[in-house]
């Protein structure tokens, strides 16, 4: 993996964090938190997705990384990524807090 990959996935993870909290206010935690742990989902999510050879990591991912399919596949996979682990996160955060 090159750092160009690694820095796309990682502020399209950041997006799509602030954006799962925007369309999700009930698991949104707070804008700053859901950035993070976008961030966070955003990376792993290119990882996973390197793994399964859709792009993302990986050797061969690397080099085609600049072209602009490794660009879309390391915007989208971070994107997921972000969202999914926040939404996560939040339902999980909902579903432990106590019932009023």
């Amino acid at each position: 993996m090159d750092i160009l990959s690694l820095v796309l996935q990682l502020a399209s993870g950041a997006a799509g964090g602030t954006l799962a909290g925007k369309l999700l206010p009930k698991s949104s935690i707070s804008p700053v938190v859901n950035a993070l742990l976008g961030v966070v989902g955003g990376g792993l999510g290119g990882q996973i997705l390197g793994m399964l050879g859709l792009g993302g990591g990986g050797a061969e991912a690397a080099a085609a990384a600049s072209g602009i399919g490794g660009i879309i596949s390391n915007l989208l996979g971070g994107g997921v990524g972000g969202g999914v682990l926040m939404a996560i996160i939040g339902v999980v955060r909902n579903m432990m807090a106590p019932k009023q």
